[in-house]
């Protein structure tokens, strides 16, 4: 009936966890965000060009690795436009940018683009520029710029059994080297067939998940090509090299040499992870890997030793003793010391700022999985308070130091009264009862006779000839639950039940640690946010000033369009029109731009003359405010006007 109980009780966690798990990850199926964002572009999106542009560049907050069709140019007809090799402007990393040709023709086009983050996920966009002026445009962005949501969410499914497999992995070659205990060796075989099963298909879906393809694509040899020399490809072949290494790694092989060998294997693992994750882009890399190394392998040894304690605690529990508990719980209490410190610094580092906790959903996550992680330390402590009541009764039963109890009761009363029960004839006896059943021998060479009466209700009895009786019969110190009377059986059921309730929470905060490597980091996000804001605001300033010479005919207006109109190099383009509303020709036309609270000034945009409007592309601003521009215009020979507005350039 016992074994029926147990297996109901497994049964019943199993399912669960299970339910925990597909609830989170089919509930955030397509959360995942890229974590490189489009700081910038050239063109701008939406730009009316006068002629076409030589190239399209690109501008990420991070480094992008770039795909053979990471650009894709559609006219105004919706035909795709012969483009060149997409490449690095300039040698940096953090740019994409591919060459256009010099017959475009011109209206409006349409650019779709899809790059990989250097912590390996795809990011993807569109913009439009035109060229001449805008026009209808039937062009559809091609649906592998948005992704497939199929090969996506295989690919996440495939991440979280990744993590799952190396902490039972780890966990449980930990937990049978520190504990001795072989009741958990078939986790040990689990987490390798799932860490290798997971890393093959996240190999084979790699390059439908970077291209935004159907998982069919998973075996197109040209893809696979492409993956493997890609840096995630190339980091997951040596997740599976290291793995064929680990199947021929005796875990219980002595000497330094092996010791050794096995820490270098467990950390070349947890080094494929550091490398193609959030660690190997942004500020700081060299710590930042170290940092998550030490944080993925402290998971490992905690969750998955757990997993492998839970299994002992209800295959064979009789089996356990206590000193290999207590000496998973001193390794457990070290890997939360080491996830709380490098937890904080990749706080810091994914955030950024405070109030990136509630305004992106990295900081969301993050408060998630810290709410999580001091729930599962708080089932922790439970876990650690019924090692030490199981660890308790064996402890005293090998406890073989001298105890001098407390006088209460009638020897409290004597030493009260000034009687002292001893007497120095150099033998004597001292007994002690307690409250259970064993037996304590021990030698002590003292002299002296003395009888001491304690709470414990016995006798403790010291004969100097050297022979030390004691009967005890439990534990003597420290508080006792209520219930199972110190029966060490007691203990591992309630120790089951704490290490149950961490195994789940720990599932959690496992689930919640992958989405977040699938999540925009809050610095990453806030940067992106604010080059957005930066590229809404209006990238031309558009000025119209009337004019009028008095003579007849000598009247009009001035459009200047000033572009990006901020500081530093701006382009100016200005037309006139006449009376009637027309475009109008005048001999001249000059403009100046002057700081007045800076004494800077006048600056001469110099102008030049394209048949029909002026253009100058020499314009230099050095510091924002509001500056005075003045345009002269001059209509004959001798009829001229200076008129004067404000602009502001920020």
């Amino acid at each position: 009936m016992g074994g029926q109980r147990n297996g109901g009780r497994v049964g019943r966690a199993a399912t669960l966890l299970g339910t925990v798990v597909l609830l989170i990850l089919f509930g955030s199926a397509g959360s995942a965000f890229a974590h490189a964002a489009l700081k910038g572009a050239d063109p701008v999106d939406g730009t009316v060009l006068k002629k076409a542009p030589a190239a399209i560049t690109l501008t990420f907050t991070e480094s992008v690795g770039l795909l053979d069709d990471s650009f894709r140019v559609l006219d105004p007809e919706n035909r795709r436009v012969h483009i060149g090799e997409p490449q690095h402007a300039g040698g940096r990393s953090e740019t994409a940018r591919v060459t256009l040709p010099d017959d475009m023709g011109t209206g409006t086009f349409t650019v779709g683009w899809r790059v990989v983050s250097a912590d390996s996920h795809p990011v993807s966009g569109a913009l439009t520029f035109s060229i001449g002026k805008p026009s209808a445009t039937t062009a559809v962005i091609p649906t592998q710029a948005a992704g497939d949501t199929a090969s996506a969410t295989l690919y996440d499914i495939a991440r979280y059994f990744a993590y799952g497999g190396l902490a039972l992995l780890l966990g449980t070659m930990v937990f049978s080297l520190v504990t001795g205990v072989e009741a958990a060796r078939g986790l040990l075989l689990t987490g390798w067939w799932t860490l290798l099963a997971s890393t093959i298909a996240l190999l084979l879906l790699r390059g439908p998940y970077e291209r935004g393809g159907g998982p069919a694509a998973a075996f197109d040899p040209s893809v696979l090509a492409e993956t493997a020399t890609s840096r995630p490809g190339v980091t997951l072949l040596v997740r599976l090299v290291l793995l064929a290494g680990a199947a021929f790694f005796p875990v219980r092989a002595g000497g330094r040499w092996w010791k050794a060998g096995g820490a270098l294997l467990t950390l070349a693992l947890a080094g494929t992870w550091a490398v193609a994750e959030h660690a190997s882009a942004g500020i700081q890399v060299p710590v930042a890997m170290v940092s998550a190394v030490l944080h993925l392998l402290a998971m490992a040894a905690w969750l998955g030793g757990l997993a492998a304690l839970l299994t002992a605690l209800y295959r064979a529990p009789e089996e356990l003793p206590a000193s290999a508990v207590t000496r998973f719980s001193r390794l457990a209490l070290t890997a939360v010391t080491v996830l709380v410190a490098t937890g904080v610094y990749q706080s810091w580092r994914g955030l950024g700022s405070l109030d990136a906790l509630t305004t992106t959903s990295y900081g969301r996550l993050l408060v998630a999985k810290l709410v999580a992680v001091l729930l599962l330390l708080a089932a922790a402590t439970y876990s650690r308070r019924w090692t030490a009541r199981l660890a308790a009764p064996v402890e005293r039963r090998a406890d073989v130091r001298e105890r001098v109890l407390e006088p209460v009761g009638a020897a409290a009363d004597a030493e009260v009264s000034g009687t002292d029960m001893s007497a120095s004839t150099g033998a004597g006896t001292d007994t002690s009862a307690g409250t259970g059943a064993g037996t304590d021998m021990s030698a002590d060479t003292g002299a002296g006779t003395g009888t001491d009466s304690g709470a414990e209700t016995g006798t403790d009895t010291e004969t100097g000839s050297g022979s030390d009786t004691a009967t005890e019969t439990g534990p003597q110190s420290g508080p006792l639950p209520s219930t199972g009377g110190g029966d060490p059986g007691a203990y591992r059921r309630g120790l089951r039940r704490s290490v149950l309730a961490e195994v789940v929470v720990a599932i959690v905060v496992l689930v919640i640690t992958t989405l977040l490597t699938g999540t925009q980091p809050g610095r990453a996000a806030t940067e992106a946010a604010a080059s957005a804001a930066e590229a809404a605001r209006p990238m031309a300033s558009t000025t119209v000033i009337p004019f009028d010479v008095g003579t007849p005919g000598g009247h009009g207006k001035i459009q200047i369009e000033l572009t990006p109109g901020r500081v530093g190099e701006n382009s100016v383009q200005a037309v006139i029109f006449g009376p009637d509303g027309g475009l109008a020709t005048v001999p001249e036309l000059r403009l100046t731009f002057t700081l007045e609270k800076q004494h800077i000034g006048p600056l001469d945009a110099k102008l030049a003359d394209r048949g029909g409007y002026w253009t100058s592309d020499t314009l230099n601003l050095p510091l924002p405010g509001t500056w005075t521009m003045k345009a002269t215009v001059r209509t004959t020979d001798i009829d001229q006007i200076t008129v004067s507005r404000t602009v502001r350039i920020e």
